[in-house]
């Protein structure tokens, strides 16, 4: 389980890193690019999310 968190944040903090690198791109095909690959990477962050919610024991 520690690994899926460790996965999560990692995707979490390179979505942050495209949208960052999309705000300040000064090329329209580079800033639409960044932005998409933040939109994905944050999907991907939300799915394995929910993976680690069903892993976990319920209360």
């Amino acid at each position: 389980m520690q690994d899926m968190q460790a996965q999560l944040m990692k995707l979490r903090e390179q979505a942050a890193e495209f949208t960052r690198i999309a705000s300040s791109a000064t090329d329209e095909a580079k800033r639409e690019l960044f932005t998409r690959l933040a939109e994905h990477f944050v999907v991907l962050a939300s799915e394995v999310e929910k993976a680690i919610a069903k892993m976990a024991p319920k209360e």
